[in-house]
């Protein structure tokens, strides 16, 4: 029962981000009731394995819509094959002042500069110990803004050493336009200091618990070819497992002339589509099936995910699609794989 076409009016006349909030908070109280199922896709059993790990069908949560883990169980009823929460950092923080979040609904697109606010990894944790999902989880973690850029591995450090156990796999997060600098992790000596801490520890981890989580590292889909390639390279000589393609996008060519066009921030939904594809795209060349790519960017079909697929992806993941499109697109996606 697709009731999503109604409600969204009525969504769309709120503050984006008390839209988000109550759309969670309905969500949570239709799984609590068992209302939920009625917007389950009915094709969700569509296994697939990856990084060693079975997920229970290719399509996934991004990283972004649950920050806090309050909402797993909530979000995992509507069929997701695994569910991606954070991006946390090890403190807590109120992120960037509002308004921070703003819909370029002609564009079927989204900006945020939310800048990671959170509630802290420990609060995360807590609210994964409670709920009852079962599948996949994946949690994506970050720096507090607060903490210099020197200092930044000892943030992802922290993230690592919580998360290890409950986590199903861990997303590095270096790509997000919203904290001051961050995306200079992806470049130069920052990477490879970044990636080789966080691999030695992964192994060190892996001894101590007897259990290999996963690492998979978030990028932009703003890199030019160059930096794709030589990131590419640095995730299989570090042996990371997986790469997430691709986070928001601080390109506006696409939305030029929308009165939020130029706000600050990450733009996501429609217009980051063929970038992130072409991300998607020459990674898959460049890693010649080392490691798998997990599509994130602009699917608001189930043919711009098939489109991801052919790209080279393994899983995809959605996030502005579900916003604009209801819980009926994961029906259409699932149904194309």
């Amino acid at each position: 029962m697709n009731i999503y076409p109604v409600l969204r009016p009525l969504l769309f006349s709120l503050d984006p981000e008390t839209a988000h909030n109550v759309t969670l908070i309905a969500l949570k109280l239709a799984e609590q009731t068992g209302l939920a199922g009625l917007n389950r896709a009915q094709s969700s059993d569509k296994p697939v394995t990856v990084m060693g790990l079975n997920f229970k069908n290719p399509l996934g949560l991004a990283a972004g819509l649950d920050k806090n883990g309050d909402y797993i169980d909530a979000l995992a009823a509507l069929g997701f094959g695994f569910i991606e929460i954070g991006t946390v950092t090890p403190r807590p923080q109120l992120g960037n002042p509002k308004p921070r979040l703003f819909r370029l609904p002609e564009h079927e697109a989204i900006i945020n500069r939310m800048g990671f606010n959170n509630q802290g990894i420990d609060h995360l944790l807590q609210q994964v110990t409670r709920c009852k999902y079962q599948g996949i989880l994946g949690i994506n973690i970050g720096k507090n803004a607060d903490t210099p850029l020197e200092n930044a591995t000892a943030d992802y450090l922290i993230g690592l050493r919580k998360s290890y156990l409950p986590a199903s796999y861990i997303t590095i997060n270096i790509s997000s336009p919203n904290t001051k600098n961050l995306r200079q992790l992806q470049q130069g000596d920052e990477i490879k200091y970044l990636l080789e801490a966080l691999k030695q520890e992964q192994l060190k981890l892996q001894a101590e618990h007897g259990k290999y989580t996963p690492l998979a590292v978030k990028i932009a889909p703003d890199l030019t070819p160059e930096e794709v390639l030589h990131i590419a390279d640095l995730l299989v000589g570090f042996g990371i497992d997986g790469v997430i393609a691709t986070n928001t996008t601080i390109a506006r060519d696409q939305v030029q002339g929308h009165p939020f066009g130029n706000e600050a921030g990450g733009l996501s939904g429609a217009p980051v589509k063929d970038s992130s594809t072409a991300v998607v795209k020459a990674l898959s060349t460049a890693l010649n099936g080392k490691l798998p790519i997990i599509a994130a960017g602009g699917i608001l079909s189930g043919e711009d995910a098939l489109q991801k697929i052919q790209a080279g992806a393994s899983l995809v993941q959605i996030y502005s699609g579900l916003i604009y499109k209801g819980p009926q697109l994961l029906e259409d996606i699932l149904e194309k794989f």
